[in-house]
This record gives C-alpha cells, structure tokens and sequence, in this order.
C-alpha cells in the first residue's frame, strides 16, 4: 500500500536499494547531491549527479530530461561521509519549456521498492515561481536511512540549489549541457529568446545568461537599472509579483456524495485529514529545523577555527537564526491551514444533522424522529495540541462495524494509575448517552436496545431510557439473565445467517424481532461465566454483518482473569472513554488524537426532549 507523504512528513525506509520515480506532466529534469554532515555536498561538485555527468558513487545517473524518470539509488555504496541524498526537479531549458514550476501541474515522486512495488509516494504541490525543487532527501538518522517529503523550491534555479550546498554552480556541470541536446533541439544563441525573468530573493544567486550570452553581475537584492537600448541581453525588470488569492470561502456539504449527510460526513472526513497532514508538515518542518541545526553546530564545534571565541558564537548564532526563520515559516504556514479550517467548521458544524451533531447544537430544538436511519453517527471530538480550540467530529458509519467499548478503569495519559472518582460511573453515564443518541437518530422501532447489568450499578444512568420504555424488557438478575439474553441474540445472528446465506430472508420465523439490535452490557465481566464470554465474543465477531451490535461498559484489568481469551474481543472494539484522553490515531499519519466524548450542556433539557419524542413516536408507531 502505497503511503501519501506530505511537507515535512518522514517515514523510514525498508531498504537500501531502491528507486526514485517522477511523473510529471511535462518534461523536467532530474539531480541528486550526495550531502555531509556540514550539510555541504560531498566532494564538491564531484557529489552531483546530473544527466549527462558521471554519477558519485550509490547513485545512478540521471537520464535526459522527460516526464517521467526512474533513478536507482544504493544507500549501502554510498561514500560513508554521507549522510543524506537530496533529489531535485529542474525546468529545463529550451523553446515550449515553461519559466516556472506554478505554470504546471504539481509533479509527484515515488519511492519504489527493489521489485518495483510503490511504497510512498508525494505530490510537490505549493510551488509558484520556483525553477528548481529539492523534492525529497533520503538521510540517516541514528543508523537508520529514512524518506523526507521537503518541496523546497528555489527561484534561483540550480545555481541556488547549489549554492546553498556550498558548491560554486560555475565548477558544476552544466544541467543538461549534454542530455537536453537529446531532449530539446538546439536553437542558435542569436534568436534563443530571453528566459523569463524571476525575481531571487535577497543573497540568492542571480539568474544566468543562457549558453553563449553575457553573465550578469548584477546584485540580486539590488534594484536594477533601466536596460540599454539595443541591448539584446539586457535584464528587464522583474514584475511586480502577484499577491495570492484569497481562499474561497467554505460551503458546508462541499464533498462528495449522494445525499447531503453523506456530503458533509465526507466532508468532516476531509478536514480531519486535512487537520492532521497539515499538523505532519509542521511537525516535519521543525523536525528538520532541529535536525539541520544540530548539525550546523556539530560543524562549528567540529572546526577548530570555529570552535572557540568569536567564531564559536557567530556560528551558534547564525545556526539559531536559520532555525528560528524555518521554524517560523513553518508557523505561519500552520496557522494559514488552521485559519482556514476554523472558518470550514464554524460552516459546517451548525449544518450536521442531529445524528453527527453535538447536544449543543441547536438541531435538536426542532428534532423529529426521523423517517430513515442514519448515513453516520457521532461519537465525540477529535483535538490536536497544535489546534486545541479546533475541534473534528469523530463519526463512525451506521450500521457500526466495530462495537464500543467504554474504558472504566483507564487513561492513557498516565492519570489511569490514579482512576479519577467517580470513572465508573462517569463510564456509565457515558454509555447511556451513546445509547440514547443511537436510539433517537433511528426510526421509531428501528432499534432494539438489550440492557444487561447484572449488578445493578448501572440502574440510575439508564433510568431515563427505562421510564420511557425505550430498552427492552429487562432479563433476569443475575447470571440468569446474562445467559437468557446471550442465548435469544445468538439464535437471532444464526438464523439471520442462515437465511440470507441461502437467500431466502422472507423465511425468517414470525415474531422475530428484525430492528436493528444493541447490547449494552455493563460493568463486564460481572455475571459472566466462560460460556457467557465466548457467546460474548461470538456476537462482537458476528453480530454486526446482521445487525446485532455490542456496547461494552469494561475495565481491562477487571477481566484480566480470563487471561488471552477476551484478548481478541478487546481488539475488535472500538475504545473510547468517559473523559477526555489521547489514544486514537488517524489512519493517515498516526497522529495521537485527544478525544473529548459527548455532554449535554449544563442546565438543557434537551436530552429530556428527544426522548420524550423518540418515546412518543415509539409508542405512536406500535
């Protein structure tokens, strides 16, 4: 499976062969710098591998420029001096080719592994006037060679690039001084046209005059003068530059889908996504600032002209300043994306239905039963440190592929030891708030709620539920009643299996309840013996492909005398918990979420209202 990276995303690398693939939509060219500890190339302008030069060792030279490219690279034959690759892009020269990277379609690289397989893949987007990128490096860290997502552009070009790996681009080969003769036909020097002029930012090398011209010496964070007439290589001024577009204002159901709760449940999903890929670049990009920085002052300490005195703390100094620029950078990137997510959720959150919406919402003020279940439900908020006041509804799809299983007994943030007061029955004051959010987003009868609490200590959290005639009848105390209860809903997983196996649904005995089933057993494993346990399991396995659901009320360590045998039913659950705790991940980059759960606002009654309404539809519907 192939891994999207984003800006400033790391991920280690399986091998030390391998290869570097790039598909573009126009002919680019593509280079590699082998790179020291200093952050200076190796050997100097020996260190490049450019198309057209002999490769430095490890690597392969780079074929002609074109749209697509495949460079083999062997870590392991690297010069053991170095300690990092850096594969860039270029825009070649030549009539047709475009002035800058803004002008095209975002270029992607891959990381292909020794068979070919894709195993990462990253899409240089944000480019503008750039005419060279660093797309990815490949660097070791602690013995361990991994990828980078960098996209760094420089408007300067190839020369910039190389100066700020301390190579002087005149001692370098020319970037396709001999591949682009096979790529591009040569155009006499007298009628090449001028290239597009890009303004470099201050103490970046100047552009250079095309093969046969005249070098311009001009200091490029000095404001140049009017060219001479008649002057065929005169520089003309740089345009005035363009000042970015505003974002588009966000539409709440801009997704895609086939009805609007599907729109805005696909749209929830893409601002989580975009939340934690954008909190990986950050990430990422400090990470490399630290990284680069402790290597700049490794440098200085490593010199002995440098080590001591004046030169000591100008280093130090200049190696902080470049690390708080990055950093800096990388902060105003994030708080750009975070900006603007803010402004997407406080458009999306009040259009959510009441099944993906927060009690606070006001939704519920004109809640109806509804006619049809569902497309999603929510669960709780989803945080990160960087963005704590913006929070992500977490929605999980109905019907629930997973059972829930509320912790009662632990946190992950280290307070599990301590067990706060009261957990246990802030756990089941929590179940009973899933459960009535499950019960009222269905249609009156669409769902049937089995209540199994053998001890009783979850009788006032579910009073509510129970005074409304909202849960079925209540079993047996007891163990007796565990079994009755585990024994009618496996027969019902059995003989819904059965029939829709053999096709024949229309066959299922009269008076068999086909609503939607919930289980909610609390303060597991109280009541339960090992054949109640392994009917347990049989239902979290099995129960939900027929519409039987498991909500589990639980503290780990209360079941650990069952040993390995629940071990597989804890795995099948989703966790969440009574109080806010950081333990789920994103599927994207694995980002430890603080998840907050569900509470009614302080004083509303809006819990009472829904109730009474789903109750009174209930009974209407009977």
């Amino acid at each position: 499976m192939t891994a999207e990276l984003v800006r400033g995303q790391n991920q280690a690398l399986p091998w030390t062969r391998l290869e570097i693939g790039v598909e573009a939509d126009r002919a680019l060219a593509l280079g590699a710098v082998l790179v020291g500890e200093a952050g200076h190339a190796l050997g100097g302008a020996d260190g490049i591998a450019l198309p057209g030069a002999p490769p430095p060792p490890g690597l392969a030279a780079p074929g002609p420029p074109a749209p697509t490219h495949r460079l083999a690279v062997d870590l392991g034959a690297l010069p053991a001096a170095a300690t990092r690759v850096d594969l860039f892009l270029a825009l070649p020269d030549g009539p047709g080719a475009p002035a800058r990277f803004g002008a095209l379609a975002a270029p992607r690289v891959l990381l292909l592994g020794p068979g070919g397989e894709e195993a990462a893949g990253f899409a240089v987007t944000g480019l503008a006037e750039e005419t060279a990128v660093v797309a990815v490096e490949l660097y070791r860290r602690n013995g361990v060679w991994k990828v980078r997502a960098v996209g760094q552009g420089y408007q300067g070009g190839v020369p910039a690039l190389l100066t700020d790996r301390g190579i002087d681009p005149e001692t370098a080969p020319r970037l396709g001084a001999t591949a682009q003769a096979d790529a591009v036909a040569p155009v006499p020097a007298a009628s090449r046209p001028d290239p597009e002029p890009v303004p470099a930012p201050t103490g970046a090398p100047g552009p250079t005059a095309p093969s046969g011209g005249r070098v311009d010496y001009t200091h490029p964070g000095r404001r140049p003068a009017a060219p001479a007439a008649g002057d065929p290589y005169a520089t003309p001024a740089p345009a005035a530059p363009v000042p970015p577009a505003a974002p588009a204002a966000p539409v709440a159901g801009d997704a895609s889908g086939w009805s609007m709760e599907e729109r805005l449940h696909n749209q929830v999903w893409g601002m989580f996504e975009d939340l934690a890929r954008t909190v990986a670049a950050y990430r990422g990009a400090v990470e490399f600032a630290e990284d680069r920085r402790e290597r700049e002052l490794d440098a200085v300490l490593d010199n002995p002209r440098t080590r001591t005195g004046q030169g000591a703390a100008d280093g130090r100094a200049a190696a902080s300043e470049r690390y708080e620029t990055l950093v800096a950078r990388a902060q105003e990137a994030l708080d750009r994306d975070l900006a603007q997510l803010a402004a997407e959720s406080r458009v999306v959150e009040p259009a959510l239905p009441p099944a993906m919406a927060g009690w606070d919402s006001p939704v519920w003020h004109a809640y109806r039963p509804p006619e049809q279940p569902p497309f999603a439900v929510r669960l709780g908020d989803l945080r990160l440190p960087e963005a704590p006041e913006l929070r992500i509804p977490m929605l999980v799809r109905l019907p629930l592929e997973r059972g829930l299983w509320i912790d009662a007994g632990r946190l992950s943030d280290g307070e599990g030891e301590s067990r706060p007061a009261g957990l246990r029955a802030l756990a089941a004051g929590s179940a009973a708030l899933h459960t009535t959010r499950l019960l009222v987003v269905h249609p009156p009868g669409g769902l049937t709620v089995h209540l199994l609490d053998p001890a009783g200590s979850g009788a006032a959290a579910f009073a509510g539920l129970r005074s409304a005639g909202l849960l079925a009848p209540a079993p047996p105390a007891g163990a007796a009643g565990v079994a009755e209860v585990l024994e009618r809903l496996t027969r019902r997983v059995d003989l819904v299996q059965m029939a829709v196996r053999g096709g024949a649904r229309d066959a299922l005995p009269p008076g068999l309840d086909t609503a939607e089933q919930l289980l909610v057993v609390h303060d597991f494993p109280h009541g339960f013996d090992d054949r109640a346990v392994t009917r347990l399991r049989y239902l979290a396995d099995e129960g939900p492909a027929v519409g039987v659901h498991l909500l589990l009320v639980a503290d780990r360590d209360d079941a650990a005398g069952y040993g390995p045998l629940l071990d597989p039913l804890w795995r099948g659950l989703l966790r969440i918990t009574p109080l806010p705790d950081g333990h789920l991940a994103d599927p994207w980059v694995h980002h430890l979420w603080t998840f907050t759960p569900p509470c009614v606002p302080t004083g509303s009654a809006v819990l009472e209202s829904v109730v009474g309404a789903t109750a009174r539809a209930r009974r209407g519907s009977l």
